[in-house]
């Protein structure tokens, strides 16, 4: 055994995870590791035969980097890197002096067959926590942009120049710079954008003299990005508004340029092609056509093992994509909308959350101007050729008919502001189902701030409002996870999913309710269940531990339905959301098992809690 071993027997058997462990696996562990010291302000070197392992920090601090050095996140004591579902990072410093343990992969996969508990709290190594140069571009497109801020896709510093620039002299900058536009800068703050095609389409196609200003065909006031977006956003932004160049600031400050070309990939099945391929398209028929990969997407986010919350922006983001396209193609038609309106996503689409497998649930909130008799032809037709597109894209109808093309979800905001204190003050059985789907609301396209100050005031009608809390609280409680009297696992017993699981009713739906409830009570804005549950634990409606708990049962149960739904898409069925207990190993029962009980654990809680409310 090494030198080292009592210090780390040590910590191995007071170590939150690691305690879980029996006696002889402990052991096992202790005389397993390999330990390095690591100085204060020394960089962790880690080679590539321990690229797949998880390394375990036994004492001291440590800063994980991004690629341009920006800090992601510092380790403390006990902490691990490399496992599955952290952020790519590319480098390692020692805050303090450390002591650092690696880990076979192979141990860490037979530990967490030794222990239950182990196996739900520590996830599989993953080898793409630390990355090497030339690996940084292996994974599957979407991902990166998914990940990579906004920062990493600025190739070079701004070319600026002063409105007052000649025009053939700021093309002749453009010229000698290579560069196909340049940012238009009046006393360091950002004053508008020349392109290559201003050059051909306001100077040359026009025969406007090139001695005059550049201030004369400059775009005014250019949408702009943070640096410390995520890069797909920038796509979006580009894709939503048919513009190629985007500023990216940091605050006040310019940072640099991206175009659509630092932003795309040539890739059929990813992300950011199939956006832009969404807003090229003419005709319902064209994306219709383009929806047809969104199977195909969801199956390369799969097999690049994305987590759940990742995989789950990216495809609602395609669907908030073909929502927007079908909504300009409808104003196309129609002419421009009489009044503003926002169109607005509910349910999954809402929170960010979907699959490949999805209806559609939204409405749209109007103006307080509207007038039935001069508007309502207009945007009744405007939302059902919108629903109709959606239904041709694979997004089939919602069967309790919660569309924006069905009246009653189509109506000015003081309508939705009467609605919704109807709803909260007589919480029956449809009013909690009624809200509990719209409250679970997001922007799509439209003026937004028809839908925050609706949210606000919703939020201020159930924050602390304990009756009607205990009311949603007992709706929420009929969704239960599906486990037998004495902690088993209890599979559907009849019918067409006899021997599965109902993942996404029995397992993800309590989880979206409970994380909900907390929303309400603690009047947060937030809609994706993650989110919510950061913002419930930040407000002490729940603890940091639970709020983790269940943070990662929604990781492991939508995790592995999207796995599920892969593998019924690469065999060629239609995607579902019951998973066959016998597809499974026993090892993968035991972890589906425990998330089952965080999750009914958790229930129980809520409902003591909430329950005596109603009475």
């Amino acid at each position: 055994m090494p030198d080292h071993a009592p210090t780390l027997t040590n910590a191995i058997r007071t170590h939150r995870i690691w305690g879980q462990l029996s006696a002889p696996a402990r052991q096992r562990l202790a005389e397993s590791l390999s330990l390095r010291s690591v100085a204060a302000g020394e960089p962790l070197e880690i080679g590539d035969e321990h690229a797949a392992a998880v390394h375990w920090l036994v004492s001291g601090t440590l800063a994980l980097q991004d690629e341009q050095g920006q800090p992601v996140v510092t380790l403390q004591a006990g902490d691990f890197m490399g496992t599955a579902g952290q952020p790519a990072v590319a480098s390692a410093r020692a805050q303090t002096d450390c002591q650092v343990a690696g880990i076979d992969a192979a141990l860490v996969e037979a530990l967490r067959e030794d222990s239950a508990a182990v196996a739900f709290l520590l996830p599989s190594p993953s080898a793409a926590v630390l990355v090497k140069p030339r690996d940084r571009h292996s994974a599957e497109p979407a991902l990166n942009l998914m990940t990579a801020p906004v920062r990493s896709l600025v190739k070079r510093s701004p070319i600026t120049l002063p409105p007052h620039t000649p025009i053939s002299e700021a093309a002749r900058v453009m010229s000698e710079q290579r560069v196909s536009s340049v940012l238009i800068v009046e006393q360091e703050h950002l004053f508008g954008l020349v392109t290559d095609r201003d050059l051909r389409n306001r100077v040359l196609a026009v025969g406007l003299d090139p001695s005059r200003p550049v201030a004369d065909i400059t775009t005014l006031a250019p949408l702009t990005i943070d640096v410390q977006n995520p890069a797909f956003d920038a796509l979006l932004l580009m894709a939503r508004h048919n513009i190629h160049h985007v500023p990216v600031l940091d605050g006040q400050r310019i940072v640099g340029m991206i175009t659509a070309t630092d932003v795309t990939e040539q890739h059929s099945t990813s992300a950011v092609y199939l956006a832009g391929e969404v807003y090229k398209q003419t005709t319902v028929e064209g994306l219709q056509a383009a929806s047809t990969r969104i199977k195909r997407l969801q199956q390369s986010l799969a097999n690049a093992q994305a987590s759940a919350y990742s995989s789950g922006h990216i495809i609602t983001a395609i669907t908030d994509a073909l929502t927007s396209r079908l909504l300009q193609l409808a104003e196309s038609q129609l002419g421009p909308a009489p009044i503003d309106y926002v169109w607005v996503a509910a349910g999954s689409q809402a929170r960010n959350e979907q699959t490949a497998k999805s209806d559609q649930d939204n409405c749209m909130v109007l103006d307080d101007s509207y007038d039935e008799a001069l508007h309502g032809a207009y945007f009744k037709a405007l939302a059902q050729f919108v629903c109709d597109g959606l239904d041709a894209c694979g997004y089939i109808y919602c069967p309790g008919e919660m569309m924006a093309m069905t009246d009653t979800w189509r109506q000015p905001r003081r309508r939705w502001a009467e609605y919704f204190a109807r709803w909260t003050s007589a919480p029956d059985p449809k009013s909690l189902m009624l809200t509990c789907v719209f409250f679970d609301l997001r922007a799509v396209h439209g003026n937004g701030a028809l839908l925050d100050d609706l949210r606000r005031d919703v939020l201020q009608r159930t924050k602390g409002n304990s009756i009607f809390l205990a009311y949603m609280v007992g709706n929420a409680l009929q969704h239960q996870p599906p486990l037998g009297m004495f902690k088993g696992i209890s599979a559907i017993r009849s019918g067409e999913h006899k021997g599965t699981v109902d993942l996404k009713h029995t397992g993800v739906v309590p989880i979206v309710d409970m994380a909900r409830v907390h929303a309400l009570a603690g009047g947060h804005e937030a809609v994706n269940t993650h989110d919510r549950l950061v913002s419930a634990a930040a407000g002490g409606s729940i603890s940091e531990q639970s709020a983790r708990d269940l943070r990662e049962a929604l990781e492991f149960l939508a995790f592995t339905r999207i796995q599920h739904q892969a593998r019924q898409i690469s065999a060629g069925q239609a995607p579902d959301n019951f998973l066959p207990l016998d597809d499974i190993s026993n090892f993968e029962r035991t972890q589906l098992k425990d998330a089952f009980t965080v999750v009914q654990s958790l229930q129980n809680v809520l409902g003591n809690r909430y329950q005596a409310g109603r009475f």
